[in-house]
Order: C-alpha cells, then sequence, then structure tokens
C-alpha cells in the first residue's frame, strides 16, 4: 500500500494506519490522489455545518455500517448496494440519531468502497467517514492511487428504507 505523508516537500511512504491514526487524532485528513484531486476525510462530530459542505458524502468500507447512516433499509435496496458494480452514490433518508451530518431535505449521499486500497484506508479508521472535495491548499498525505468517486461512470440512486429506487444518474 503506498501512501506518502507530506512533511513540506519531502513524501516519506507510509501505511494506511498512518491516515486512521491522524483522522482520529485530529478529526480530518486531506488526501492528494492520484488525479492530482485533494479529498478530505472528517469523522462525523467534527462536521460542522458553517465551514464544511453539505454535498459531502459518508464513505463505507462495509455493508453493515449503512445502519449507521440511514434509516431501516428494505432487502431490495440492500441487495441493490451489495451487488452494485459499479462505483455508485446513493441518497437515502438520514438516521434520526446523526445530529451532526451534510444532508439535503433530510437526504444524506454515501457510497460503498470497493476499491482494494480505499477500502483498506477506510477499514483502518473503522467507522463511516465523511468526505469532500478540498478546493485547493495543501494535503497531509498523497498516493498515487485514484479515488474511485471522480470517475466518470459514477452511477447517482436514490434508496428509500420501503424498496423504492429512483436513478439520478445513470
Amino acid at each position: 500500500m503506498i501512501i506518502s505523508r507530506i512533511f513540506g516537500e519531502i513524501l516519506i511512504k507510509v501505511e494506511n494506519t498512518e491516515v486512521a491514526k491522524y483522522i482520529k487524532s485530529n478529526g480530518r485528513v486531506s488526501i492528494k490522489e492520484g488525479n492530482g484531486k485533494i479529498l478530505e476525510l472528517i469523522t462525523p462530530s467534527r462536521w460542522n455545518e458553517e465551514v464544511d459542505s453539505s454535498n459531502g458524502i459518508f464513505l463505507l468500507f462495509d455493508l453493515f455500517q449503512i445502519r449507521s447512516v440511514t434509516e431501516q433499509f428494505s432487502e431490495v435496496s440492500l441487495d441493490i448496494v451489495e451487488y452494485a458494480t459499479k462505483a455508485t452514490i446513493y441518497h437515502s433518508p438520514v438516521n434520526r440519531v446523526l445530529q451532526k451530518c451534510p444532508k439535503v431535505d433530510g437526504n444524506i449521499k454515501f457510497a460503498m468502497i470497493r476499491n482494494d486500497f480505499w477500502n483498506k484506508v477506510l477499514f483502518a479508521f473503522g467507522q463511516p467517514v465523511i468526505y469532500q472535495e478540498k478546493e485547493d491548499g495543501n494535503a497531509d498525505f498523497e498516493t498515487k492511487e485514484r479515488f474511485p468517486l471522480f470517475g466518470p461512470d459514477v452511477k447517482e440512486m436514490f434508496l428509500s428504507p420501503d424498496g423504492d429506487v429512483k436513478i439520478i444518474k445513470a
């Protein structure tokens, strides 16, 4: 796993556990990915509606994490997420216990990250994180791995707790 920690102009190779430690201690981490874009990962407790994007997306590494960010899901909706083969951003009603999170009209966005590299980064942290693009500034870490939600083929769907499905972007 190749990820580098940025110290001024010097890049030092580190393990993904270093990213997890960094986000645990700081509440957020910025990573420059393979396309040169900077993404920011934020713990839900540190997300701030005054400075962070309401378009943030929860990143999940395991299917069971869906329950922590959305209302109860139907079996149909769970199957759609479980068997999706392309990168997909899902919109769903927010779990009532989440007080601070990016939501629009009572819905959140989430994505199941299956890409091996990014899945391991998320797994090392151990809980859902909020992703948002960072327009400018410096990154804490850098990798040559491309972030899967930056691709041109990313789909978007609305999934309701009742099993209703609406394709937003095919």
